[in-house]
């Protein structure tokens, strides 16, 4: 089959560029480079069947040829990308799902979209389920991705009514793994970075909010199961294994060896006090739940730090 990726040099999207080319797939990866990067990549761009189009997709895209899939990536998605660059984000969630839409109908091609928890906000129900509506700031500085994305899940549901399109939406939760950037924002990198760097680890709050985190390989093969499903309805693809924050940091300090202090900082605006995904829709649609224990993801997810601050 031939399946487009925007965002396909992120770091999902280059996880399911790999996993697509591993299965006999012809993959067309679409990219502008805002916060992907050509490394995610590079080992794809010499098959015969991986090809780059460097192009913004929040402008409209022509393709030659049949399209079978087009999963839709493209967006600043760390808090430290998407404040940076507020427009793009909400861009890409409006005008890029748009056009992403447009090929897909334009094709016949079946639809996904990367939703995020975020969409739940700072939830007032716990854990999530797909039926919660959420609780988001809409003027807030996260609701410049929370709106797109909640924005985007409107339109490809739009979609989907009014032009039979094969749509899915996958709500995904904390994700990590390989490909991660060190300098991200997000709560993992920012632990391992400090602590292979020795320097103090940052906790935001008095560190007892919670999350649920996901290694790559399992939110990748959830990905590809909802897919070539017929269920049209988000569906949460996440760890509902939830830890704090602060004992998050104590656990990649005793991995990594490290002896940096925890240092205490405040907590950033509308930062989600709880996040755990019911995710008994994936288990009943798709027999799907994560298989990776927290402890293996992590200590993969370090070698690959570890070799990365070596190459820097």
């Amino acid at each position: 089959m031939r399946i487009v990726i925007t965002g396909g040099a992120g770091f999902i999207g280059s996880h399911l560029c790999e996993r697509f080319l591993l299965e006999g797939h012809e993959v067309v990866c679409v990219d502008n480079f805002i916060t992907g990067t050509y490394s995610n990549i590079e080992t794809f761009l010499d098959s015969p069947r991986f090809t780059l189009l460097t192009h913004d997709i929040s402008k409209p895209l022509y393709l030659d040829g049949p399209v079978d899939a087009v999963l839709h990536f493209a967006s600043p998605a760390s808090p430290i990308d998407y404040l940076r660059y507020p427009i793009q984000t909400l861009k890409v969630g409006s005008l890029g799902t748009h056009n992403a839409l447009g090929l897909a109908r334009a094709k016949g091609a079946r639809f996904l979209l990367a939703s995020t928890s975020e969409v739940y906000g700072d939830p007032q129900v716990h854990p999530q389920s797909e039926n919660y509506w959420g609780h988001v700031n809409p003027i807030g500085v996260r609701g410049v991705y929370d709106e797109a994305k909640r924005f985007a899940e409107a339109l490809t549901m739009a979609y989907h009514r009014c032009h039979g399109l094969r749509t899915h939406i996958a709500r995904i939760f904390n994700t990590y793994g390989p490909r991660m950037r060190l300098d991200d924002g997000r709560a993992l990198p920012n632990f391992m970075g400090q602590a292979l760097r020795q320097e103090p680890i940052t906790v935001y709050g008095d560190g007892s909010q919670t999350r649920s985190f996901c290694y790559i390989d399992d939110l990748v093969e959830g990905i590809v199961r909802l897919l070539w499903t017929d269920y049209p309805e988000p569906v949460n693809l996440g760890n509902p294994e939830e830890i704090t924050i602060l004992d998050f940091a104590r656990e990649i300090l005793e991995l990594t060896g490290g002896k940096s202090q925890i240092v205490f900082r405040p907590l950033p605006q509308d930062d989600p006090r709880v996040r755990r995904p019911d995710i008994s829709r994936a288990r009943e649609l798709l027999g799907w739940e994560p298989k990776i224990s927290r402890r293996e993801g992590l200590r993969r997810t370090l070698e690959y730090f570890r070799r990365m601050m070596r190459l820097s």
